[in-house]
C-alpha cells in the first residue's frame, strides 16, 4: 500500500508530500492544475523511464519519493531480502533526475538499478488509465485476465515452466541431428588432420632445434675454419696461446719462491693452463663432428617445411598444434558416440513434450469452462454500470498448426507456446440487434472504460496487486453510470488501496479521504498543490464540480447533498 507520496521540482510541483491511506482517496481539480503529474511521477517509482523534461524551470533536479508498506506482499520482501535490503520497515523508492541525464535509483537509501526497482514494484501497484484501456484492446491480456478469474495462473505457470524445459531439450536435439547429418563429411575430416598430425611425430620443441642444425648444416665450412683456427691459435701454432701461457707460468713460479704472496696467483695460472687444455679438447671433438653433409641438410630442410606447413594450418607453433590435436580427438570421440546421444535426447524430448501436452491440454480444458462464467460475471457488472442490454463473451479459440510450425511444438493440429494453446478475445454486443463484435474494434472510451472496471470488480479477490489508481475512469461517462462507478470503487476499497483521480462529483462523493489539487501562481512561477479537505471544505468541491465558476447556493446544497447521501 502507497503509505506517502514526495515530489520536489517536478514540472510545476516545487515540493509537495502527501500522505494516502487505506480505502478509497479522491483527488480532484480543475484542468491543468496538475494531476497528470502525480500520476507521471508515480510511474517513474514504478520503473518508467526518467527524463530531464519532467525538472522544475530553474532546478538541476528533480526527486520523486515514495514509500509502501509491503505486509500483504511476501514475495517483495523475499526480494528485498536476497537483494540485501532490509523489509522490515517497508519499502522506500527514491529517484532523482538530473538535467544531465545521470539519473539515479535509490531503495531503502542505497543506490540500485532499474531492473531491481521494475521486478519489486511489478505487483505493488496498478495504474488504471489509458495504458489499461490499450492494454484490454491487446488479446494476450484477454487470455491472462480469463486465467487470473479462473485461479489458473499456477497450471498457466507450470505450462511456462514446462514450455521452457523443453525449448533447450529441442534445440540439443536438433543439433545433435544436424552434426550427425554433416558426421560423414566432417568425421573424414578431422579423422585425417588427427592422422596428418598423428604421422608428423613431432618433438618437444623440434622446430628450435631443426632450425639450429639447419644453421650449422648450411655453414659447416665457415665453421670448421673458424674452430681449427681457434684450436691452433689455442694450441698448435707457434707462440700458441697454451706456450705463451706455461713461459707465463715458469716465471711466476720463480717470482713466487721470493715472494710467497704469489704462490695462488701462480696457482691460478696453473689452473687456467686445465681450463685451456680442455676447451681444446672440446673443440677438437667439436671439430671431428663438423661435416658438409647436403644429404642431411636436405632432410632437415623438408623436415622443417613440413613443421612450418602444419604450423600454419593449425595455429602458427607446435604447441598450437597439439592443442588442435587434443581437440579433434575429444570431437572424434563425440561424433562416434552420437548416436547414443540422439537416441536419449529424443527420449528427454518425447517425455517433456508428453509433460507440457497434459498440462496444455488440462489448462486449455479449464478455460473453456471458466469463459462462460466469466462471460456472464462481466455481463452483470455492466449491466450495473447501465450497459443494461450488453451481451459480453469471452471467446477461446485453438493456435493452428501451419508449415512454419515447429513439430516438437505441436499436437496434431495445434500450436504450443509458453501460455498454452488457446487464443481468447473478448467479444462484446454494447447495442440489441447488434452481431457480436472484438472489443478492441468497436468499443469507445466510455464503455472501455467499464468493461475496464467491471474486471477490476471481478478480480477484485484475485489480483496480488495492492494499490490500485484510476484515471481517467471517468472518460465517456456521467450521471447515474458515475454514481455506479463510484459504488463499484468503494466495494473494490474493500480489496485494495483505491485512488481515484476524477472530474466527477458522482465519483468524487464516495471517497473516504479527498485531496485537492490547485494550480496558483506565486512571485511569476506556477506552484501545483495537493491538500486534503475537511467536510466544508469537501462541500465547496463538489459544489464546483457540479457548477463550474459559478456557485449558487443550490449549487452547495446539492453538493452537500450528494455527500450526505449514501
Amino acid at each position: 500500500m502507497l503509505k506517502e507520496l514526495r515530489i520536489r521540482n517536478f514540472a510545476i510541483i516545487e515540493d509537495l508530500k502527501i500522505q494516502f491511506f487505506k480505502g478509497l482517496t479522491v483527488l480532484s481539480g480543475e484542468t491543468g492544475a496538475g494531476k497528470s503529474i502525480i500520476i507521471n511521477a508515480l510511474n517513474l517509482l514504478l520503473g518508467h523511464r526518467a527524463t530531464g523534461k519532467y525538472i522544475r524551470t530553474g532546478a538541476e533536479t528533480a526527486e520523486v519519493e515514495g514509500f509502501f508498506d509491503i505486509d500483504g506482499h511476501p514475495t517483495i520482501k523475499q526480494m528485498m531480502t536476497t537483494n540485501d535490503l532490509d523489509p522490515e520497515n517497508g519499502l522506500l523508492i527514491r529517484r532523482v533526475i538530473s538535467r544531465k541525464d545521470r539519473h539515479k535509483i535509490f531503495i531503502n537509501d542505497r543506490l540500485s538499478t532499474i531492473q531491481l526497482l521494475s521486478q519489486l514494484t511489478a505487483n505493488l501497484v496498478n495504474i488504471s488509465g489509458q495504458h489499461a484501456h490499450q492494454r484490454l484492446l491487446n488479446e494476450d491480456e484477454h487470455l491472462l485476465i480469463l486465467d487470473q478469474f479462473g485461479q489458473l495462473m499456477p497450471l498457466r505457470s507450470t505450462v511456462y515452466q514446462l514450455y521452457h524445459q523443453l525449448i533447450p531439450l529441442v534445440d540439443n536435439l536438433k543439433k545433435l541431428r544436424t552434426q550427425q547429418h554433416r558426421q560423414i563429411e566432417h568425421i573424414e575430416l578431422i579423422r585425417f588432420q588427427a592422422q596428418e598430425i598423428t604421422n608428423a611425430a613431432i618433438q618437444h620443441q623440434e622446430d628450435k632445434i631443426l632450425e639450429n642444425e639447419q644453421m650449422r648444416l648450411q655453414h659447416a665450412e665457415t665453421i670448421f675454419q673458424k674452430i681449427n683456427h681457434s684450436i691452433e691459435q689455442l694450441y698448435d701454432s707457434d707462440g700458441a696461446i697454451v706456450e705463451v701461457l706455461s713461459k707465463i707460468q715458469k716465471d711466476v713460479e720463480q717470482a713466487s719462491s721470493l715472494d710467497q704472496s704469489l704462490t695462488n696467483t701462480c696457482e691460478r695460472i696453473q689452473e687456467a693452463s686445465v681450463l685451456i687444455d680442455d676447451i681444446t679438447g672440446e673443440l677438437r671433438h667439436y671439430l671431428e663432428g663438423i661435416q658438409v653433409d647436403d644429404h642431411r641438410l636436405q632432410i632437415v630442410e623438408d623436415r622443417i617445411y613440413l613443421l612450418n606447413r602444419l604450423k600454419r594450418k593449425y595455429g602458427g607453433s607446435l604447441e598450437s598444434i597439439e592443442s588442435h590435436f587434443q581437440k579433434i580427438q575429444e570431437e572424434l570421440d563425440g561424433l562416434e558416440s552420437i548416436e547414443e546421444k540422439i537416441v536419449q535426447a529424443e527420449k528427454d524430448v518425447a517425455f517433456a513434450q508428453t509433460q507440457l501436452k497434459l498440462s496444455t491440454h488440462m489448462l486449455s480444458d479449464k478455460r473453456k469452462q471458466c469463459a462462460g462464467e466469466l462471460s456472464i460475471a462481466v455481463e452483470n457488472e455492466l449491466h450495473q454500470l447501465k450497459m443494461n442490454q450488453t451481451r459480453f463473451q469471452v471467446q477461446i479459440d485453438h493456435r493452428k498448426k501451419d508449415d512454419q510450425a515447429d513439430e516438437f511444438l505441436t499436437d496434431d493440429a495445434f500450436v504450443f507456446t509458453e501460455t498454452g494453446m488457446d487464443r481468447s478475445n473478448f467479444m462484446i454486443a454494447p447495442n440489441v440487434g447488434e452481431d457480436m463484435k472484438p472489443l478492441a474494434a468497436i468499443a469507445s472510451g466510455g464503455e472501455l472504460s467499464r468493461v475496464v472496471l467491471a474486471l477490476k470488480a471481478i478480480l477484485a479477490g484475485t489480483e496480488s496487486v495492492s494499490t490500485v489508481i484510476f484515471d481517467e475512469v471517468d472518460a465517456g461517462i456521467g450521471g447515474g453510470v458515475a454514481e455506479m462507478v463510484g459504488q463499484k470503487m468503494i466495494a473494490l476499497s474493500d480489496h485494495h488501496q483505491i485512488i481515484c483521480i476524477t472530474h466527477l462529483p458522482q465519483i468524487a462523493k464516495y471517497g473516504q479521504h479527498h485531496f485537492r489539487i490547485t494550480k496558483h501562481v506565486k512571485n511569476g512561477r506556477t506552484h501545483t498543490t495537493i491538500s486534503p479537505i475537511n467536510h466544508n471544505e469537501r462541500v465547496d468541491e463538489i459544489a464546483r464540480m457540479l457548477g463550474g465558476e459559478i456557485i449558487t447556493e443550490k449549487t452547495i446544497e446539492h453538493a452537500r447533498e450528494m455527500i450526505e447521501t449514501p
